[in-house]
């Protein structure tokens, strides 16, 4: 059973995926190496869901529970507790290869890995 996510790499995307994640119910991480990363996809997540809530489709009080779900943190360890790891990161095999040998070394066996790549054969 999933009860939560982690969303590796917090760019365009990635944050898109957490938000979703988290609107769905889920406890999010989304992890990044840079923390200014971090501080932008928390402030765009929290647009789009102001934005909800101008359109009437989120009150208040629903953004608010979406965003206790996200968590933001530039630690590793705290991505690897998820069980379901969705990984959209930049697109260079490398930088995913090496993000994946260490969650293969941290994770639990039941991880659910996936990734969100478009242009990579994995």
């Amino acid at each position: 059973m999933i009860t939560s996510v982690a969303v590796l790499g917090s760019g365009l995307m990635g944050s898109g995926i957490a938000q979703t994640a988290a609107a769905a119910g889920f406890r999010t991480v989304v992890y990044d190496v840079v923390p200014l990363a971090l501080d932008k996809s928390l402030a765009a997540v929290a647009r789009s869901l102001a934005k909800f809530v101008e359109k009437g489709q989120y009150t208040v009080a629903q953004r608010d529970e979406v965003l206790s779900r996200l968590e933001f943190n530039p630690n590793l360890a705290a991505a690897a507790k998820a069980d379901l790891i969705i990984e959209a990161v930049t697109e260079d095999l490398a930088v995913k290869n090496e993000l994946w040998r260490s969650l293969d070394g941290i994770a639990p066996p039941s991880t659910i890995f996936a990734s969100n790549t478009s242009s990579l054969p994995i």
